[in-house]
């Protein structure tokens, strides 16, 4: 495990409203003139506090772009469910909001399915996409029953007990046989998301898949998957590598969070993805 990576305290919090729904946002500033801006869509229940690690390792001069969506951190529930179509646009109008008219995006879990509708509907927004521990959606090869089971509830984010006893069963890899990790990541991922918010990203999957247009993404895309993950098995990874046309695929001996654990070991692999030319 490498993840001995300092919190940057370069981030900025900002506040936006969109269509009467407000957004909180973290900005970590960067060097526009050298390296296009980096957006990271969390996965479930996560606040933006998840993507500090894996913003420090990257190169200083890589501006990072994260936000909580409704429900979750600091983000109040929206009054009514969203979908990813409508999620996706949502994130436009922040953007908007924020300055920024081109971005490359980062999708973790849940937040790469945000990351694969994003790229998809609005392909003049989004530059490069990296896919990490995500799936298609409802078309993907499950977790086992176990794994669901324990995620159908967000108690992970609000008890760190919870989720100390949990991690290694979910999160498999790096915190299979380390206590103090598992004990370490639940203190620090606390994250005060509601019920009502984790209920509503619960419903945004149902019916969801990519499969069908994948073929269609045209971004240069990084797709990385752990090959210890029990929530994401790592054949989901492969297909959806092997349906978009200008994909290379990365695998990580890990589990599903290698992003936090082996952050400084992933960190140059993305930041070579993105210097590439487009």
């Amino acid at each position: 495990m490498n993840c001995a990576v300092e919190i940057p305290a370069a981030f900025e919090y900002y506040d936006v409203t969109v269509s009467g729904q407000k957004i909180r946002a973290a900005v970590r500033p960067g060097n526009k003139s050298k390296l296009t801006p980096l957006l990271i869509f969390n996965g479930i229940g996560a606040s933006l506090e998840l993507v500090f690690p894996f913003a420090a390792a990257l190169d200083p001069n890589q501006e990072v772009i994260a936000f909580d969506v409704p429900g979750v951190g600091a983000s109040p529930a929206s009054i009514l469910p969203y979908t990813f179509t409508g999620l996706a646009h949502t994130v436009t109008r922040m953007l908007d909001a924020l300055g920024y008219t081109e971005v490359n995006v980062a999708g973790i879990s849940w937040g790469g399915f945000l990351a694969q509708q994003f790229a998809y509907n609005h392909p003049d927004r989004c530059k490069k996409l990296i896919l990490a521990a995500t799936s298609s959606g409802v078309t993907m090869i499950p977790p086992s029953m176990r794994v669901l089971m324990l995620m159908a509830s967000p108690e992970r984010y609000t008890n760190p007990e919870h989720m100390a006893e949990i991690a290694p069963e979910i999160y498999g890899g790096s915190f299979r046989n380390n206590p103090e990790l598992c004990t370490s990541y639940a203190n620090k991922m606390k994250a005060p998301t509601s019920e009502i918010g984790y209920r509503y990203q619960q419903m945004a999957v149902w019916w969801w898949s990519s499969a069908f247009w994948l073929h269609r993404l045209k971004q240069p895309t990084l797709v990385m998957a752990g090959n210890d993950d029990p929530i994401i098995p790592l054949c989901n990874m492969k297909f959806i590598a092997s349906r978009i046309p200008n994909a290379q695929f990365h695998e990580i001996d890990d589990g599903h969070l290698f992003l936090v654990t082996k952050a400084v070991e992933i960190a140059p692999v993305v930041m070579k993805f993105l210097r590439q030319p487009c």
